[in-house]
């Protein structure tokens, strides 16, 4: 059967233009906690992200459950908190899924701590300190300007892992600082009336957040890190609150509240229940949505 060269060059054509969109790839990204898979969403529209975890669930307790260690198989890029939040179950997906795209830093393995200047470092830990981290808090998400630095150094890395998509990782990454810099500045003065208030709070969860606007924690509901809120803790909270300058007792959305319910109900405190990450409420469906969400939240209380 006879065919035409201007036919065969168009084909020929066809053919380079297939392999050209085949040759580049977009990323596949695993994210630990979804306050990064939100984030490499908007330093890659296009890339396929997976988060391994919820805003209701502890970060710290995750089980390396084999549809995990499929999706970790699959991964170009894992992006988690670090300072050791992933310690009990990262290595286990690591180890099963053996990919070693991931398994090194130098490679496809982000650790959003190890780019900022973590908060609460311990120059030595031991079990009787309960459930700390000695690198630092690593619930850093809900600080922004933090945030921001993670950002460069996370499209850094995406623009290493895949250079032929480097110019759209660049623009993307310049879109969200500007509206992230924006954002910050409006967040910050929405938050000018919380400055000095005084909250009880379960675990460190928002120490980064209470950091940044002025809120001062002046008594955590555990006893120690890791520890359910005992009777007797309880109790001495209760005497705290008897100087009647708390503004409410605050918990994660994943936490038990059963101990800020007693301590509030006790102390006639108001319970705010603030997303710990994306998802963590209705309102809270990227990251700039998330801090909307916390501010409103917190202003809120009467």
């Amino acid at each position: 059967m006879h065919i035409n060269s201007k036919l065969l060059r168009c084909l020929g054509v066809g053919c380079m233009l297939t392999y050209t969109g085949m040759a580049h790839a977009e990323l596949n990204v695993f994210a630990c906690e979804p306050e990064y898979a939100a984030l490499a969403k908007a330093l890659a529209p296009t890339a396929t992200i997976y988060a391994a975890t919820t805003a209701l669930q502890d970060p710290h307790q995750v089980q390396a459950r084999p549809s995990l260690i499929a999706k970790m198989r699959q991964a170009d890029l894992v992006v988690c908190a670090g300072a050791e939040l992933e310690v009990g179950w990262l290595p286990m997906l690591q180890m099963k899924s053996a990919n070693a795209k991931v398994l090194s830093r130098e490679q496809g393995l982000f650790f959003a701590a190890e780019h900022i200047d973590t908060l609460d470092k311990l120059a030595t830990v031991d079990r009787s300190m309960g459930d700390v981290h000695a690198l630092g808090n690593p619930h850093l998400h809900f600080d922004p300007k933090r945030l921001l630095q993670v950002a460069t150094a996370l499209s850094a890395k995406m623009q290493q892992l895949d250079p032929e998509g480097a110019a759209a990782y660049q623009r993307a990454l310049s879109d969200f600082s500007e509206r992230w810099q924006a954002a910050i500045s409006r967040w910050e003065a929405q938050a000018q009336g919380l400055k000095g208030k005084k909250v009880f709070a379960y675990h460190s969860s928002f120490k980064y957040l209470f950091n940044w606007i002025g809120i001062e924690q002046v008594a955590d509901l555990e006893p120690k890190p890791g520890l359910m809120p005992s009777s007797s803790h309880l109790a001495s909270l209760l005497t705290r609150a008897a100087q009647e300058d708390i503004l409410a007792v605050v918990v994660a959305s994943y936490q038990d509240d059963r101990g800020a319910n007693w301590l509030a109900d006790k102390a006639n405190l108001p319970v705010v229940r603030l997303p710990m990450s994306v998802g963590g409420n209705d309102d809270s469906q990227d990251l700039f949505s998330l801090y909307d969400s916390v501010i409103s939240l917190l202003n809120g209380v009467k």
